[in-house]
């Protein structure tokens, strides 16, 4: 890779996060008259169409017997519960709080797979993941005043997408990203189709079909723009720019919704982030070591 390279990766990976940044804006707005079920169904049957063209483009089929592979299973289970938590915790939960929560994914992974999937975690990756911990518990603060239960929606869906991406890494590799992704996204529609029989659905008016429209456009962009960050620059330097999500959550909230994060989550926020980087960083010198 050359510092080019890497120089159009950080711009992918922090564009990628600004359109992911989007994307939860018009969620948020849609969920407030939208029941979940719904949401779920129609963004999810669109994206859909889109991975499932891409698997037809790269001669892969989507309906076949692969779906049903246990660790297939296992990520569509981490997905659906993941995107109904974060869903719901977009409805009622400040953006920056979900964002600054959702910081802790890194750490969360790192934690499964030491626990069960017998990867090597030194103490200082493990003091990482404890410190990262106490940063979530800053920004949701239970049992303190400000504290929403609602909040703990953005928990589960920490835990929901962990699975997901342990399971990921199970998946056998002859299965294509682009099938993988097209089964569990017709999951989380499954999931949405299921939720709308005990919910009443709704003819969205024109600004409500805006605002979904908008979540799949930038949605589907930032995927794009995420996978070539990935495919351009070097992990290790493209990686950490995921962080920047949370800064336009944060200008997001602010201009959209008059959501202004206090001391705490910031403080919180930090940790998290801090965290992070750190067990990343010794991610890094680790696989160094290894190669030396």
């Amino acid at each position: 890779m050359t510092p080019a390279d890497n120089l159009r990766g950080i711009g992918l990976m922090t564009a990628s996060m600004a359109l992911f940044g989007l994307e939860d804006m018009f969620l948020k707005f849609a969920a407030r008259d939208i029941p979940t079920g719904e949401i779920l169904l129609v963004t999810c049957l669109f994206s859909w169409a889109f991975f499932a063209a891409l698997a037809r483009y790269e001669g892969k089929r989507t309906f076949t017997r692969d779906a049903l592979h246990p660790w297939v299973l296992a990520r569509n289970a981490g997905e659906m519960v993941g995107t109904i938590a974060y869903i719901t915790a977009l409805a009622s939960v400040p953006l920056a709080t979900v964002s600054a929560v959702l910081q802790a994914m890194p750490l969360a992974v790192t934690m499964g797979a030491a626990l069960f999937m017998g990867e090597k975690v030194g103490w200082r990756r493990w003091a990482a993941i404890a410190l990262g911990f106490c940063g979530v518990l800053l920004v949701i603060r239970p049992g303190m005043d400000g504290f929403s239960p609602a909040a703990l929606w953005v928990l589960v869906t920490v835990a929901g997408l962990g699975l997901r991406d342990l399971a990921s890494r199970m998946v056998p590799p002859e299965f294509s990203t682009t099938q993988v992704s097209a089964w569990g996204i017709a999951s989380v529609a499954l999931l949405g189709a299921g939720m709308l029989a005990f919910q009443t659905p709704v003819m969205p008016d024109w600004e409500q079909s805006g605002m979904m429209l908008g979540a799949l456009i930038v949605g589907t962009a930032g995927y794009w723009a995420i996978t070539s960050a990935a495919r351009t620059g070097e992990v290790s330097v493209v990686s950490p720019f995921r962080y920047s999500r949370l800064i336009f959550a944060i200008l997001l909230g602010v201009i959209a919704f008059a959501e202004f994060p206090d001391r705490l989550t910031l403080l919180g926020a930090a940790i998290i982030i801090g965290s992070g980087l750190y067990s990343f960083a010794r991610e890094r010198a680790r696989a160094r070591s290894k190669r030396a």
